[in-house]
């Protein structure tokens, strides 16, 4: 972290977390704040579900809600950008406050309630990003909260955005809206997924779909979204999202409603990525995301099973340079370890989380 970078965060830290997190979009769509482009090797450069990304290292789905500074984070370091979620209609999310710090864990608690823009207005902007960058900008679908068919919805988001992005992600595991997780059980998920691939089989050009899942799932639950999503044909798994689970939480905040993320999400996380690595047994690509705030946490996201992973919460502590230093840590490691490439080191320690 740079001195700008840390006097900025400090700054950034002793206003209400949401707002900071707006005033960090504004200087970033602004210009004010520096990016450093993107690291991209040989030994970095990643497939992904037909996708060939510069380096790994994405952003999650959440950061740039309304894709309001998608340019700007194609050239901040990230590998591939996911933007939204993305409701067909506006919706202003739950009541404020919304979004909580909890400093002594690393983590932070949200919840948001999908607020957004809605879905016309999210692509006017995605329509009008640089589509000469090599990094993909894919669109997290969500559902409205009111919506009486969220299986529909999720379509129709597809549908108006597919010629304005590079993949799209099936969000059935926020914890924020109520009952939508009961769509990650099989009947329910299986027909959400398949009336989503029909839509996307009708498009013009073919996106991967991605199923982002939650980590609050037993054995029995990995297994059988493992075999819907075998059933389904989809792309990959992104695993996980936020989680429910509050203990060893010692910040003031740590009662507060809503979806837990940042470092105490890590273990929880990566051995759901585990399991479903080993269930899935390399059918289709998995995402790694949760608690990663280092090179380290990265590479045991790889090694557990993942082609690719995602970040999100760390940069509230750490600052946009940590996706730097990620991606340049990861090509040391993968270095140490006589590894030519990093996907020769997916899911090399898998066993160690099952």
């Amino acid at each position: 972290m740079n001195l700008i970078e840390k006097i900025g965060l400090t700054a950034l830290h002793r206003v209400d977390p949401e707002r900071a997190h707006r005033l960090a979009l504004m200087s970033m769509k602004a210009g004010l704040v520096p990016l450093p482009g993107v690291h991209s090797t040989p030994a970095l450069a990643t497939h992904l579900a037909g996708l060939d990304l510069p380096n790994p290292v994405g952003l999650a789905a959440g950061y740039d809600k309304n894709a309001e500074v998608v340019d700007a984070l194609t050239q901040a370091g990230f590998g591939w950008v996911e933007v939204g979620a993305i409701t067909p209609r506006p919706q202003p999310g739950n009541p404020k406050p919304r979004m909580f710090r909890l400093p002594e864990d690393r983590a932070v608690i949200n919840r948001f309630g999908f607020n957004n823009d809605g879905m016309e207005a999210a692509r006017d902007r995605l329509k009008k990003r640089n589509r000469q960058r090599p990094v993909p900008v894919g669109l997290n679908l969500g559902a409205n909260k009111d919506s009486g068919d969220r299986a529909r919805d999720y379509v129709t988001v597809l549908e108006g955005c597919a010629d304005v992005v590079d993949f799209v992600t099936v969000n059935v595991s926020s914890p924020n809206t109520e009952k939508l997780r009961d769509l990650q059980g099989a009947a329910a998920l299986t027909a959400l997924l398949k009336g989503v691939m029909a839509a996307r089989d009708g498009q013009e050009k073919l996106l991967p779909i991605f199923l982002k899942i939650a980590p609050d799932l037993n054995d029995d639950e990995i297994a059988e979204i493992a075999g819907v999503a075998r059933e389904t044909g989809i792309d990959g798994i992104i695993a996980t999202n936020t989680t429910l689970d509050r203990e060893g939480l010692k910040s003031a905040s740590r009662n507060e409603k809503g979806g837990l993320s940042g470092v105490p999400l890590f273990e929880k996380s990566t051995r759901v990525l585990a399991k479903l690595s080993r269930e899935l047994d390399g059918a289709l690509p998995l995402v790694g995301v949760g608690g990663i705030a280092s090179p380290e946490d990265a590479y045991a996201k790889i090694k557990a099973g993942a082609t690719a992973v995602q970040l999100y919460s760390a940069l509230a502590y750490q600052g946009l340079s940590l996706t730097t230093d990620i991606a340049k840590g990861l090509e040391t490691l993968l270095s140490h370890d006589g590894h030519a490439h990093v996907s020769d080191a997916v899911a090399t320690d898998r066993d160690r989380w099952l």
